[in-house]
């Protein structure tokens, strides 16, 4: 492996900390913070961390997430809720509706296919 194309997964990188959209959010005041490793070609990875609230979420890309850390539960529109929690990974796929909540702060790897 060569330099070039490794990168260190750790939050050496700069991390963006933003909110959802006023018009998302459905419950508390949670703050996202988000450590993007790579973004290039269509491809977007990195460490996401929010603390706890709901929102409502829509998938136009697909996204693979592992949980690091913490309890969040994942509703479709007009179908079941699942809990995520450490050690979880899942798939979202495009046309995925619904809302996010994190019941205790929660952090995820991430790597995101438009």
């Amino acid at each position: 492996m060569t330099k070039a194309n490794f990168i260190p997964v750790s939050p050496s990188v700069e991390p963006e900390v933003s909110r959802p959209d006023a018009d998302k959010l459905l419950a508390g005041d949670p703050v996202h913070t988000t450590w993007n490793l790579e973004e290039r070609d269509g491809l977007y990875c990195g460490i996401w961390q929010s603390t706890p609230g709901k929102w409502r979420i829509s998938y136009d890309e697909w996204e693979y997430c592992h949980i690091l850390v913490g309890v969040s539960v994942i509703s479709e529109e007009g179908g079941e809720a699942v809990t995520v929690r450490t050690g979880d990974s899942f798939i979202l796929r495009p046309g995925f509706k619904g809302s996010w909540e994190v019941l205790e702060t929660t952090r995820k790897d991430y790597v995101i296919k438009l």
